[in-house]
C-alpha cells in the first residue's frame, strides 16, 4: 500500500510540473508571435534591442503599427513632411529616435512630450525653420541632439533650459547668424559644440556668445570653426581668434545709447516720430530747424582699426628717416669722391716728366697718411 500510495504521489507532481512547463513555453511562443505580428509592414524589427527600422522606403507617414516598448526607431531617408502632434505619445520607452533626411519644416510644440527616456534625437538634412521654445521640456535625459543641415536663423531662448545631460549639439550648416549666450549657458554637461557653415555677423549681437565660447573652451569643451561672414574685414576669420578688443565700441555705444535715453525727456529724436504740436508764430526768427535736436551720431571705429593708423604713420616716420639717411650717406659719398678726384689730379701736377723715386716714395707717403 505504501508503495502505491508514494508512486501516485510522485506520479501526480510530475503531471503538475510538466503542466507548468507546457503553460510556459506556450506563453513564450505567445509573445514571441505578438512580437513578430506587432512588426510594421516592410520595416525591420530586432526583438533583442527592440528596434524598428523603417529607413529608406520612401514612407510619407510614420507607421501606427510600431510596438509601443520599442527602444530605438530608425525613419531616415523618407518623405515625411508632417509629423502629428501625437505620434510619439505611447513611446515613453523610446531612447534613440532618427528621423534625418526627410522633408519636416515644422514641429509642434508638444510632439516630444512623452518622450522622457529619449537620449538621442537626430533631426539632420531636413527644411526645419523654427523651433518652439518648449519643444524639448520633458527629454531631460537627452544626451545627443543634431539640429544640422536646416534653415534654422535663430534659437529660441529657453529651448535648452531642460536638457542637463546634453553632451553633444551640432547646429552646423543653417542660417544662423548670432545667437544669445543665455541659451547656452544651462547646457552644464555640453562637451562638443558644432555651429560651423553658417552665415556668422561677427558684430555686437554676437559679443557676449563670443565670451561664452571662451569660458566653453576654457572648461574643456569643444568647438568647431565660426568663421564670420560679416563685416567684410573679417570675413573668413574664426570668431574665436577675433581680438576682444575689437567689440570695445559696443560697450561705448551702449553707454551712449543709455545716457541719450536718459537725457532725451522728450520724444525719441527719429526720422518718422510724430512730433507735438507748436504754436504758430508770425516771426520767420522763430522757426526752428526740425534737425537742430538730433544730432548726427559718430561711428566709434575699432580698437584694431586705430592700432593699424598708428602703425602706418610710425612706419611712415621710420622710413623718411631711413630716406634722409641714405641722402645724407649718398652726398657724403659724392663729395669725398670730388676730394680724391681733385686731389690726384694736383698730385699729377707735381710729377716731373721723367720718373722720380722721390716723387714716388712722397706719393706713397701721402696716400697712406690719406688712407
Amino acid at each position: 500500500m505504501l508503495s502505491l500510495s508514494g508512486g501516485y504521489w510522485w506520479s501526480n507532481r510530475l503531471s503538475l510540473r510538466w503542466r507548468k512547463t507546457s503553460l510556459l513555453a506556450c506563453w513564450l511562443s505567445f509573445c514571441a508571435a505578438e512580437s513578430l505580428i506587432a512588426c510594421p509592414s516592410l520595416c525591420k524589427c530586432n526583438s533583442g534591442t527592440l528596434e524598428v527600422d523603417c529607413s529608406g522606403l520612401g514612407l510619407s507617414s510614420i507607421p501606427l503599427d510600431i510596438p509601443t516598448n520599442t527602444r530605438t526607431f530608425l525613419f531616415l531617408n523618407n518623405q515625411l513632411s508632417i509629423l502629428p502632434e501625437q505620434t510619439f505619445s505611447n513611446f515613453s520607452a523610446l531612447q534613440r529616435l532618427d528621423l534625418s533626411n526627410n522633408f519636416l519644416d515644422q514641429l509642434p510644440e508638444n510632439i516630444f512630450r512623452d518622450l522622457v527616456n529619449l537620449t538621442e534625437l537626430q533631426l539632420r538634412n531636413n527644411s526645419i525653420r523654427s523651433l518652439d521654445k518648449d519643444l524639448l521640456q520633458n527629454t531631460v535625459l537627452l544626451r545627443q541632439l543634431d539640429l544640422s543641415i536646416n534653415g534654422l536663423a535663430q534659437i529660441p531662448s529657453g529651448i535648452f533650459d531642460d536638457l542637463p545631460s546634453l553632451r553633444w549639439l551640432s547646429l552646423r550648416s543653417n542660417r544662423l547668424q548670432n545667437l544669445d549666450r543665455v541659451t547656452f549657458e544651462p547646457l552644464v554637461s555640453l562637451r562638443q559644440l558644432q555651429v560651423g557653415d553658417n552665415p556668422w555677423e561677427c558684430d555686437c549681437n554676437l559679443r557676449d556668445f563670443k565670451y561664452w565660447m571662451e569660458w566653453f573652451s576654457y572648461r574643456g569643451g569643444k568647438i568647431d570653426q565660426l568663421a564670420c561672414t560679416l563685416p567684410k574685414e573679417l570675413r573668413g576669420k574664426d570668431m574665436r581668434m577675433v581680438p576682444m578688443e575689437m567689440f570695445n565700441y559696443c560697450s561705448q555705444l551702449e553707454d551712449e545709447n543709455s545716457s541719450t535715453v536718459l537725457d532725451n525727456i522728450g520724444p525719441p529724436c527719429s526720422k518718422g516720430a510724430p512730433t507735438a504740436p507748436k504754436p504758430k508764430t508770425t516771426t520767420p526768427e522763430a522757426e526752428e530747424d526740425p534737425s537742430v535736436g538730433c544730432p548726427q551720431k559718430q561711428r566709434y571705429r575699432p580698437v584694431s582699426v586705430r592700432r593699424a593708423i598708428g602703425t602706418v604713420i610710425i612706419a611712415g616716420v621710420v622710413c623718411g628717416i631711413v630716406c634722409i639717411m641714405m641722402v645724407v650717406a649718398a652726398a657724403y659719398g659724392c663729395i669725398y669722391a670730388s676730394l680724391m678726384a681733385k686731389y690726384h689730379r694736383e698730385l699729377k701736377k707735381r710729377q716731373p716728366l721723367m720718373g722720380d723715386t722721390e716723387g714716388e716714395h712722397e706719393e706713397q707717403k701721402q696716400i697712406s697718411s690719406v688712407a
